[in-house]
């Protein structure tokens, strides 16, 4: 009898994010409400700093990110997004971490929901991915289901190496 699996992991295109940012800039600089603000988007590793006229433009920049990286089909959870804080002369900057990579606990509950689901099918954490074997390629699509549904997941999935 074969076996069916499929690869879980947490990561994104840096080549979309990078697009992305590229994009939000270019509408903050085109945009009338963004005039005069000099909202920037810098962008190092695994942070990428807003910073604009006030802590509101800041929050408005963000969203522009937001909406050009959804464009990407990146996900929302991948930006997680610091308090807004007031700098220099009334400047406002969010810190937004990117969020990807599962981690140990992550992987530990994801392995818990898996099973909850399916409990025939079989969980192997492998550094930071999971992969999910099992001999009915319904109980593995009914796992990807049930994960894709699951709103309280902190980090962006993606099923990979279905075979």
């Amino acid at each position: 009898m074969a076996e069916y699996s499929f690869d879980v992991v947490s990561e994104f295109e840096a080549v979309e994010l990078t697009n992305a940012v590229d994009q939000a800039r270019r509408e903050v600089g085109t945009r009338y409400d963004f005039k005069d603000t000099a909202t920037t988007y810098d962008h190092r590793d695994d942070v990428i700093v807003v910073e604009s006229a006030s802590e509101d433009r800041a929050k408005a920049a963000l969203q522009v990110l937001r909406e050009k990286a959804a464009r990407r089909q990146l996900s929302p959870k991948l930006f997680q997004a610091g308090d807004p804080k007031t700098i220099g002369k009334g400047r406002g900057q969010i810190e937004v971490r990117l969020n990807a990579g599962i981690t140990d606990d992550i992987a530990r509950d994801l392995r818990k929901r898996i099973q909850n689901v399916a409990p025939k099918a079989q969980v192997r954490i492998q550094g930071d991915q999971l992969r999910v074997t099992s001999k009915d390629k319904d109980t593995l699509q009914l796992v990807i289901k049930s994960l894709r549904e699951a709103e309280d997941i902190p980090v962006p999935l993606q099923f990979t190496n279905y075979r």
